[in-house]
């Protein structure tokens, strides 16, 4: 731990002796209940220097621990050596929830302490029960980051513009009347906002202030009666304001949001998602808040027909900029050249913004090279900047922010030629991918129903990994998006027609390589029968494939044919952008597998 972490941690203790605080958690949140931070929220990593979106610190009087799930193990295990925090590997059978840890190590009568406006309500209530069924005190306004932290970055001051609606589909003065709707089916009148990606997309506005996740920094009050965007005014220029007084939306300073709430008179109905809402806003509203469901979720989630063409056709584009960056990085490795797996974010980058619709990446490329492909969410430093050789496997995993859709893709590369356990892996990875991209499902379906298809085939194997199956992808949004998710935990939102996910299955073997195989698919409809709505998965991704690795032998020919009618689609949609040898590369590389016979 350097000088500078050590005088953090010794000043936050001072603080929490003075407040007789024992403990303090310390999460990765915002107001906002964000995955991703701008640098103002990012008090977790600034104490523990451990850099991964997920993970809540935990700090004692006499000790540290971070907790964070499985995509982080490795990397924590890393950045925390030397550091005397204690990981705690979440998810795993012996690893202690947080609540039960702080339970086992405070006396009844002794207090913990949270910053209420970075905890969800939910998730603060839940902690509350839990610690005073055993006697122990939770403070939930213990907020000492400006005093431990003098040189916190300010808030982010990214310039706020309109997202078109030849892109986006709908106005914001629509989808505003329909939220109301919702909300009055839900007992209120108003709602309030806390979620980004929500104020995002229902406003059609977007900025930078958060790295590769095109939002505004901003909370917003829909009623009846007009709108109120809370946002620093310098982030406004004339042109917006002007477009969101047409919209029906006023503006007001960020910092005014509190006293805004305190002034709201006690009739009124605020509808408040409690797993979306920082604990401290709730309690502004007290009385005034009717909990509910967010009324922007499944609307944002399930994309409109604009979105769906310019998704389909930014899939297209980001198809032909992977497969000239696949051209180039084996070429460029085959040829000798001192090539590292930061050369290979470097690469992707450069044909991704060669599109004048390109915005930015939607998350930091992971290009891991052998074991580091085992690392699940790695990302090159300086430090850890491996070379590629021709030899090993090559995970990538990355994609796009353009104005009409965002991209995630992976896929893994045999850099020479592969080893029959390389094969044997990455074949029983894609039996999954390609069961899970096949399925037919009735409608009420939920990710967690159909998570184990995409398993099966390690399973049987006695092998696994610990990460979800797919997640939700936003429209020019986050890359990560609610509600629906692939993964073993219990989410209940529908899979619906509409709805972007992706299909990641993988294989991680620490020490020696990493697997993983990603599409997004589109939740489509199927068939209608005497048995209700079915639904399926429209595949949106456009990239092959590496032949190479496939063991025909462990498929069945209707896997063989998924994998050949794909990749002539592939071939078909990409060949017009290509030319050269980009386009004898695809070909090549979408050549059919033979049947077995």
């Amino acid at each position: 731990m350097n000088d500078n972490a050590k005088a953090r941690f010794a000043e936050l203790r001072v603080q929490m002796k003075q407040a007789g605080v024992s403990a303090v958690i310390i999460p990765q949140g915002d107001p906002h209940m964000s995955e991703y931070l701008s640098s103002h929220w990012q008090a977790r990593r600034m104490l523990s220097g451990f850099t991964g979106s997920a993970g809540d610190l935990v700090v004692t009087l006499d000790e540290a621990l971070l907790w964070t799930d499985s995509r982080y193990f490795l990397q924590a295990t890393s950045q925390l050596a030397g550091t005397g925090i204690k990981l705690m590997k979440d998810g795993l059978p012996e690893t202690p929830s947080i609540a039960g840890w702080l339970c086992d190590n405070l006396r009844a009568g002794e207090k913990a302490g949270i910053d209420g406006m970075v905890f969800s309500t939910g998730a603060k209530e839940d902690l509350e029960m839990k610690l005073n069924a055993h006697g122990i005190v939770l403070d939930a306004e213990f907020d000492v980051l400006d005093a431990i932290w003098p040189e916190r970055p300010e808030l982010p001051k990214g310039k706020v513009f309109v997202h078109d609606i030849k892109y986006a589909g709908k106005s914001a003065k629509d989808k505003i009347a329909a939220v109301l709707e919702n909300v009055k089916g839900q007992s209120a009148r108003e709602t309030f906002i806390s979620a980004l990606d929500e104020i995002a997309w229902l406003l059609n506005i977007r900025s930078n202030d958060v790295n590769y996740n095109p939002v505004v920094t901003a909370f917003l009050y829909v009623s009846p009666a007009g709108s109120t965007l809370f946002v620093d005014p310098d982030k406004i220029d004339a042109d917006v304001k002007a477009y969101l007084d047409g919209e029906g939306v006023a503006t007001a300073p960020y910092s005014t949001v509190a006293d805004y709430l305190r002034g709201l008179p006690e009739s009124a109905k605020v509808l408040v998602d409690v797993s979306r809402t920082c604990a401290g806003i709730t309690a502004l509203l007290g009385k005034r808040a009717v909990r509910g469901t967010s009324p922007v979720a499944i609307a944002k989630a399930c994309k409109n027909d604009v979105q769906l063409a310019g998704v389909r056709a930014a899939m297209q584009r980001d198809g032909v900029a992977m497969v000239r960056s696949l051209c180039e990085i084996q070429a460029r490795v085959k040829a000798g050249e001192d090539f590292t797996e930061m050369d290979v974010a470097d690469v992707l980058r450069k044909y991704r913004s060669q599109s004048p619709l390109f915005f930015d990446e939607s998350f930091g490329t992971i290009a891991g090279y052998e074991s580091h492909g085992a690392i699940v969410h790695y990302e090159a430093d300086r430090d850890s900047n491996a070379k590629v050789e021709v030899r090993g496997l090559l995970l990538i995993d990355s994609g796009a922010q353009y104005l009409d859709g965002t991209t995630d893709i992976t896929r893994t590369i045999a850099m020479g030629e592969p080893t029959a356990e390389e094969k044997r892996d990455f074949t029983l990875v894609m039996k999954g991918h390609i069961a899970l991209g096949s399925m037919i499902f009735p409608q009420g379906t939920c990710g967690t129903q159909l998570d184990a298809i995409a398993r099966q085939y390690l399973w049987k194997e006695g092998l696994s990994y610990l990460h979800g199956t797919g997640h939700g992808v936003g429209h020019f949004l986050n890359v990560h998006e609610g509600p629906q998710s692939i993964r073993l935990n219990y989410v209940p939102a529908p899979l619906t027609p509409g709805m972007i996910t992706s299909n990641e299955p993988g294989l991680y073997r620490e020490g020696i390589h990493g697997i993983r195989c990603e599409n997004l698919v589109l939740t489509v409809d199927a068939m209608e029968t005497e048995f209700g709505r079915f639904y399926k998965f429209e595949t949106l991704t456009l990239c092959p494939f590496d032949l190479s690795l496939f063991d025909t032998s462990l498929m069945t020919n209707q896997e063989i044919e998924w994998i050949n009618e794909y990749h002539a689609r592939v071939r078909e949609a990409l060949a017009p952008g290509l030319e050269g040898r980009d386009l004898e590369w695809l070909d090549n590389n979408t050549q059919p597998l033979p049947l077995n016979k």
